[in-house]
């Protein structure tokens, strides 16, 4: 079954074969394994474009330019100051707006530049993501009261709906290639089809990992008990198919179609791996791919080929949606050490606790035959294991290399967004990286 993401390109994240790694092609950073290093160093100087089929074989070669040369474009270390600057530009006129004095107020607990930079970043495409926000209001129906309502109650829970934002603000760059300047209804089905499917997930992880709370509210599973929880998700995915077909798209139906049978996969692969000391980066890569970065990733493609983008530009999206989801869940990984129960909503560490082990531990793994002995014999049972533990990974600088392997991720995004126009659009997905790793800095 041909399951590709199309085209390949020498950014790296053209998966989705489970040998390949997002960072096979790009700038290697010191904590990678040596044959990664020189993998990405191959990949790196073939100046070629790969295509992968899922799991089973490669494509063929296809040559960046017909005279083997290959024009030099900024530098991820321009990119970044690129993306800073703006970002310093308008949080100052945005807060301007709000006090007259470019203090930021946007609440009291020192969090309103990440509030500001989610404002700036919504600011372009702020009618088409009311657009998508109304029609997911109407979108779950009326025939099952009991779902409908805890559905709606998902939907009314607070987030930022960054998925869709991310797919829109793709459609909207990918549109301006080509002189337009609107997108099309397929375009907001489609943000509207990415946050349904995301929000399915959630109430079904929320069962698995027994949540009470959400985003600061109470989940359908603790409001409705498992059964409904697990009916509330698996409508959800049920009704997004249904939007989906309708969508009268074969890639976009497979690409989006494939996400679900990644969710179960990323599932399963952590589950099968809890305590497993020997894990490597490369699975954690994939099993994250699978949970977080394939939605993001199948989405941003999605937006393109409505677009009637060229192989080469969707592909580019797809790598930026790979990159920065991996970006976004290594973070995350990271904020389960780092931050406090408060703020985590969850006790530090749990994950840690419930056995799934993520990259600030894989990667102090082989320095610390005492995390290896805490992890795989103690099981972290016994009385102070997890605080030894966690502090093992600090000492061991674990979170600083986590912080690496996801700034190396944003870059990869950022490098993915060169192909698009220089637009407020560009700028905003350029700022979505910068907003996903300000939670590390």
């Amino acid at each position: 079954r041909d399951r590709s993401a199309g085209g390949g390109s020498a950014l790296g994240c053209s998966r989705v074969s489970r040998a390949q790694r997002a960072t096979s092609a790009a700038t290697t950073t010191a904590h990678l394994h040596p044959q990664q290093q020189r993998a990405g160093l191959r990949a790196r100087h073939a100046r070629s474009l790969r295509s992968y089929v899922r799991d089973d074989k490669l494509g063929t070669n296809v040559s960046n330019n017909d005279d083997g040369g290959e024009e030099a474009g900024p530098s991820l270390a321009d990119l970044r100051g690129e993306m800073e600057s703006f970002l310093e530009r308008n949080s100052y006129t945005y807060n301007e707006r709000r006090n007259g004095n470019g203090a930021s107020t946007a609440n009291g607990n020192g969090n309103g530049s990440t509030l500001d930079m989610m404002t700036v970043i919504t600011q372009p495409v702020a009618s088409e993501m009311q657009q998508q926000t109304d029609g997911l209001r109407n979108i779950v129906g009326e025939r099952h009261p009991l779902l409908t309502a805890a559905s709606e109650h998902l939907f009314q829970a607070g987030g930022k709906r960054v998925r869709p934002l991310i797919a829109i603000l793709v459609a909207k760059a990918t549109r301006k290639l080509y002189g337009m300047n609107d997108v099309t209804d397929e375009h907001i089905r489609l943000a509207m089809i990415t946050e349904m499917i995301h929000t399915a997930s959630l109430v079904h992880d929320d069962v698995l990992d027994d949540c009470e709370l959400r985003r600061g509210n109470s989940t359908v599973h603790s409001l409705y008990g498992t059964r409904v929880a697990v009916l509330a998700g698996d409508f959800l995915f049920a009704q997004s198919s249904w939007f989906l077909a309708n969508l009268n798209n074969l890639e976009v139906i497979k690409l989006i179609s494939q996400v679900i049978a990644d969710f179960a996969d990323g599932e399963i692969a952590q589950a099968s791996s809890l305590f497993d000391t020997e894990i490597t980066i490369s699975k954690y890569l994939d099993k994250s791919f699978y949970k977080t970065a394939s939605l993001v990733a199948a989405s941003c493609r999605s937006a393109a080929v409505f677009s009637d983008c060229s192989e080469q530009e969707k592909q580019h999206m797809y790598d930026y949606g790979c990159n920065l989801g991996l970006a976004f869940q290594i973070v995350d990984d990271i904020l389960d050490f780092t931050q406090t129960e408060e703020e985590l909503g969850k006790p530090q560490g749990q994950d840690l606790a419930s056995g799934n082990i993520t990259a600030p531990a894989i990667l102090v793994l082989g320095d610390s035959p005492r995390l290896q002995h805490l992890l795989k014999e103690d099981k972290l049972e016994s009385q102070g294991a997890l605080q030894e533990a966690l502090q093992l990974v600090y000492d061991n600088n674990g979170i600083e290399k986590a912080k690496q392997l996801a700034r190396h991720h944003g870059d990869l995004a950022l490098a993915a967004l060169q192909i698009l126009p220089d637009c407020e659009e560009k700028h905003s997905l350029g700022l979505m990286v910068e907003y996903v790793l300000e939670r590390i800095s």
